[in-house]
């Protein structure tokens, strides 16, 4: 097994196309058909997590954060980042970091969280732009069905809860020819007519490549038309943060202490109590003051992120409890995610979680 059938099962779950912009994601060391003999998940990387996979006899480590971050200059082993780098690649132990792709998906970091507080009715709470697209093709009239039929097998035309969506137009088309040409319809040379229907359909950004395989395979041209666009629509089940309900409200006291004991907190920084109960809450994995007024606007009863700083305490405006359980604490259950999902696949493969704690905080 080679380190690019790992990797292509984790982007069916989180597609690097998902990741923001600012972030680095995928493979950052190591090379895809490198044999793989084990697989450490880790949250962070570490030298002691090289040391761990080293150990277990890992030589490929899944970590949620990259380890490199920003562009390396050099690689004198001056700081962590450079060292854990020279000891991975000096041990042949290949590094792949998810981070933001894994934040963004339905399954992943926010509903993780959700899940371990026991919130019911989830959704996304701050819907993602961009990876939307629609494809727009035509094809004789007698091919449509099938063709169709072939895009829908392969993903397109899931919109929300509801698939097998598209729209069709039926039209006559024109096309001539040159000398060069090989028509499966008409004469090279001469001006052809053809009854056709126009598809169009909308599919997830990462399915681009089988769209597009599909399309080629099944089109019946020998020049497919085609036109792809990116649409600015809101994908409901794309996005960072999550909020949902629990099944009875609860006083705020009694939350933030439920909150403490589940995320394994010793601290758990909050906003003014208002004396309000508590039901719906929005939760969001890591760094997720930028998520405040959006957990507002949703009417949460309170958020739960981390790395909020002084004046942002502010902007609950006594409209919603902000609890910051800390940055490790709130993203701590994402190595289950990826252990669960990767042993489900390669049963008999040796898929470890890593022991370290890597949280780089302590509390007195």
């Amino acid at each position: 097994m080679q380190i690019r059938d790992i990797t292509n099962y984790i982007e069916q779950l989180a597609p690097l196309s998902y990741a923001e912009d600012f972030d680095n994601v995928g493979l950052l060391i190591g090379s895809y058909s490198t044999k793989v003999k084990g697989v450490l998940v880790t949250l962070d990387t570490l030298e002691k997590t090289i040391d761990e996979a080293i150990a277990k006899k890992c030589n490929l480590i899944i970590s949620f954060h990259p380890i490199i971050f920003s562009g390396l200059k050099k690689l004198n082993g001056n700081n962590y980042v450079e060292r854990v780098v020279l000891k991975a690649i000096q041990n042949n132990i290949a590094i792949y970091a998810t981070h933001t792709a894994l934040d963004n998906v339905q399954n992943g970091v926010s509903a993780k969280m959700c899940e371990v507080l026991g919130l019911q009715n989830i959704k996304t709470l701050i819907p993602k732009k961009g990876t939307i697209k629609k494809l727009t093709t035509y094809v004789p009239i007698n091919n449509a069905n099938s063709l169709r039929e072939q895009l829908f097998n392969v993903g397109a035309g899931t919109i929300g809860n509801y698939d097998n969506c598209s729209f069709s137009m039926d039209g006559k088309s024109s096309f001539k020819g040159n000398e060069s040409s090989n028509p499966k319809i008409g004469k090279k040379g001469e001006l052809t007519f053809e009854e056709e229907t126009c598809i169009s359909i909308t599919y997830d950004s990462y399915l681009e490549g089988k769209i597009l395989n599909t399309l080629f395979n099944n089109h019946p041209y020998e020049e497919v038309a085609y036109e792809i666009i990116t649409l600015n629509n809101k994908n409901q089940h794309v996005g960072m943060g999550m909020i949902g309900e629990f099944s009875s409200e609860m006083n705020e006291n009694e939350f933030l202490r439920f909150v403490k004991k589940t995320f394994k907190t010793d601290c758990v920084r909050h906003s003014e109590l208002l004396n309000k109960s508590i039901k719906k809450v929005a939760v969001l994995g890591g760094s997720g003051s930028f998520a405040i007024n959006n957990a507002i606007k949703a009417k949460a009863d309170a958020y739960i992120s981390s790395d909020f700083k002084y004046h942002e305490f502010f902007k609950a405006e006594k409209n919603i409890l902000l609890a910051d359980v800390g940055h490790y604490e709130s993203e701590q259950f994402t190595k289950n995610i990826l252990v669960d999902y990767l042993s489900k696949k390669f049963s008999t493969f040796a898929i470890i979680l890593s022991e370290e704690s890597t949280n780089p905080i302590y509390y007195i």
